[in-house]
């Protein structure tokens, strides 16, 4: 495999980290640095320079003040094309390409964005309408990715001789368990507060499913886990459950874990699949809630708990990030919109959260999910069949760059039940979409 040599006039933190995650995670590619004009010329392989002008002939792509920048600054984003590829950070006509691919790449991958000034939602969530990506319609598109391999292109035409290998597709499968249960192992008070509401509101059918649930003359209808690992079993999908485990509040109502069938629920899901944290509404804001549930579900795993992902995706950063790495986190999940399909930091490959604070690649790695099926049922009114042409769509984007196709399901969502009437085929529709070449 083919080393790249790259002369820029600094090697910071930023340009070290973004040029790391476009070739070698996501191209594949060995890269190396020099700061020494010499050393640049005298090197026989592909290389090029990332500086403010070329140093003579050589394949030169023109940077961006932003990588070799420090702290937050109001950053001016105007929209160009790059044959049909919408792009920003323009660059002289000497620069391979029109625009700096690394600045721009930083910009989307660091969520620049949500360090700047910005009117959070209800939930104190930065918004999908706020982003450039859905200002400027490539919300649906890993962006990043697209620029890398169309910037491959030019680099092998420039070297023919230039060899990499080939990432292959993946798909990660998450279900958030934010109710377990529907009506079984509820405390006394929360079954009858849930009899009295049902019958306030004339709901004669759902007063006679919590009845029949509670009397084991039906199964609880969201108890959807047997479905879920046999689905596992059969396409062979990489599944991660996300387990609520936190106090009850008006946010967080799933049974409580003090319940002997949900603390041996969970320990059943560690056999088959793996387990994370989901860090119940108020944990954004409060470390030691965060620290108290994590321990709690180490407590009944057993093991180290690694991965986590954000009830209602409540990310403040870089505030939520760094109390996850104080807690050894090593993955997060949370990264996407609750409201809008695609890709919040307009990549498909997994990357590492750089702490724009610090001015540090941290060890948190961020895994980005493409879609949710609350997003689909609740936020877009799609029905399952346009919900499947959806996802067949983003499915399409991310096989195209070889990159990580993840969702977002509740086990409540194959339950036919309530809400998710008509939907409970759908999770096992998307799973032959998924894995089919």
């Amino acid at each position: 495999m083919s080393m790249i040599l790259i002369y820029t006039h600094k090697v910071t933190p930023r340009v070290r980290y973004i040029f790391k995650q476009i070739f070698t995670r996501i191209l594949q590619v060995e890269i190396d640095f020099t700061g020494k004009v010499e050393e640049f010329v005298a090197f026989n392989g592909p290389k090029f320079s990332y500086t403010n002008v070329p140093l003579g002939k050589e394949f030169f792509v023109q940077s961006n003040e932003l990588l070799f920048q420090q702290g937050i600054k109001d950053v001016e984003i105007n929209i160009q094309e790059w044959e049909g590829v919408p792009c920003f950070f323009s660059t002289i006509e000497a620069s391979e390409i029109p625009f700096d691919i690394f600045a721009a790449s930083f910009y989307l991958i660091s969520r620049y964005e949500e360090y700047l000034p910005h009117i959070k939602d209800k939930h104190g969530r930065f918004s999908a309408t706020q982003s450039v990506a859905y200002e400027n319609g490539f919300l649906e598109k890993p962006l990043v990715d697209i620029w890398a391999y169309k910037f491959l292109e030019v680099l092998k035409h420039k070297f023919p001789d230039f060899e990499n290998e080939e990432r292959s597709y993946q798909y990660i499968s998450t279900i958030d368990i934010d109710n377990a249960y529907a009506y079984k192992h509820k405390s006394f008070i929360r079954t009858i507060g849930g009899f009295l509401k049902d019958a306030s509101q004339f709901k004669i059918f759902t007063i006679w499913d919590r009845f029949a649930v509670l009397f084991n003359l039906k199964k609880d209808p969201f108890d959807t886990f047997e479905k879920i690992i046999e689905l596992k079993k059969t396409y062979n999908v990489r599944t991660i459950f996300f387990f609520l485990i936190g106090d009850y509040t008006t946010f967080d109502t799933n049974v409580s874990t003090s319940k002997r069938k949900f603390k041996l629920l969970i320990k059943d899901m560690v056999d088959y699949a793996r387990v994370g944290l989901h860090p119940s509404y108020y944990t954004m804001n409060d470390v030691s809630l965060l620290k108290k549930e994590k321990e709690r579900l180490e407590a009944i795993t057993n093991i180290p708990i690694k991965r986590s992902k954000q009830h209602y995706l409540r990310v403040s950063l870089p505030e939520t990030y760094q109390q996850l790495i104080d807690l050894e986190i090593e993955e997060d999940y949370s990264m996407g919109y609750a409201s809008y399909v695609g890709f919040r930091a307009s990549t498909c490959t997994p990357f590492y959260f750089y702490d724009l604070d610090f001015e540090i690649q941290t060890p948190l790695k961020i895994f980005p999910f493409a879609l949710m099926d609350a997003t689909l049922n609740d936020y877009k009114k799609f029905t399952p069949k346009q919900s499947l042409g959806k996802i067949r769509d983003l499915k399409n984007e991310v096989k195209a760059v070889n990159g990580t196709f993840i969702t977002v399901f509740h086990n409540e969502s194959l339950s036919n039940y309530l809400r998710w009437r008509g939907w409970s085929r759908l999770y096992n529709s998307m799973l032959k979409i998924v894995k089919e070449a």
